[in-house]
């Protein structure tokens, strides 16, 4: 790989962008103020976890790029529309992401519902407009879908919401933020084998990724726990604080600071390990990224 992980990032990145612009409904087409939110909650922001992951596990399998950046752009879509309801003020009230204002502090609250409830079937549009075989398409579209769903991500919400002010255990902390954040990156990650040849990957494959996808996710919630006590909006590009202000459950409140940052570690020592395997399974230095953004997660409080 002669390109630096920066160098990649900027490029991966540069790929969601162009796909986002040429895909998501122009400006020009009525509604034309919906569209314009979904512009702007999806395009010229965030760090592109999930798409990142999706490019790294394709790569190892050789997976076509047309393909490839349907799919990260779809997790991207589910991504942006959860922050979007996210930050509403019946939720977390939030008025900052990505260093501008939040979608309903510009566009007001019923259009930003709006751009979030249309960003969720055009994921699965850009899907359904892969080149890949239905088979293929069915798996992708259950994995995001699931991943999305009162199993995912939208019950880790549900519980986040209904544990306000109140205590948690350190398991059922871990049990919602599986959901809340995990299922998005795992499903990543898982959705990066589709993208190429089914063949090319055995069981033993699979449940390498499977780990890595795990580790990684819990480590990216722990992280941001830490970074909402340590960090300042200007560097979060959102509201820092906001957990402890609003009395939420965090792994920082339950484990302290320094137990936090040993968790952190162990998830993200346990990532590594995953990568060792798969690269055990695959051979050469095909693995470099999966590492990197291991150690990108990681570093961010480091």
């Amino acid at each position: 790989m002669s390109k630096s992980f920066n160098e990649w990032v900027k490029g991966c990145q540069q790929r969601v962008e162009v796909a986002a612009g040429e895909l998501l409904p122009p400006t020009d087409l009525e509604p034309k103020i919906l569209h314009e939110a979904m512009r702007y909650s999806v395009i010229g922001g965030g760090k592109r976890v999930r798409p990142l992951l999706v490019y790294a596990v394709s790569e190892l399998f050789g997976a076509d790029e047309h393909n490839a950046d349907r799919v990260a752009l779809a997790i991207e879509c589910v991504h942006s529309y959860s922050l979007i309801h996210d930050d509403l003020p019946c939720m977390d009230n939030d008025m900052l992401r990505h260093g501008k204002p939040t979608t309903h502090a510009k566009y007001g609250e019923a259009m930003a519902m709006l751009a979030g409830d249309a960003l969720q079937p055009e994921a699965f549009i850009y899907i359904s407009e892969t080149t890949l075989n239905p088979h293929q398409k069915l798996v992708l579209i259950s994995l995001l879908a699931d991943a999305a769903s009162s199993r995912g991500m939208c019950g880790g919400q549900a519980i986040d919401l209904s544990m306000v002010g109140k205590k948690m255990t350190l398991e059922e902390l871990r049990h919602m933020h599986a959901l809340k954040t995990g299922t998005l990156l795992h499903a990543a990650v898982m959705s990066g084998i589709w993208c190429a040849k089914e063949e090319s990957s055995s069981e033993e494959l699979i449940e390498a990724l499977s780990s890595y996808g795990n580790a990684v996710g819990l480590l990216f919630q722990i992280v941001d726990d830490i970074l909402d006590v340590v960090s300042s909006a200007e560097k979060l590009g959102k509201t820092a604080g906001k957990d402890a202000l609003e009395n939420k459950p965090t792994y920082v409140s339950i484990l302290g600071l320094d137990k936090s940052r040993e968790l952190a570690k162990e998830q993200y020592e346990l990532a590594l390990a995953s990568v060792q395997k798969i690269e055990n399974i695959v051979g050469g230095n095909k693995t470099l990224r999966l590492r990197e953004i291991a150690d990108f997660i990681y570093s961010r409080d480091h």
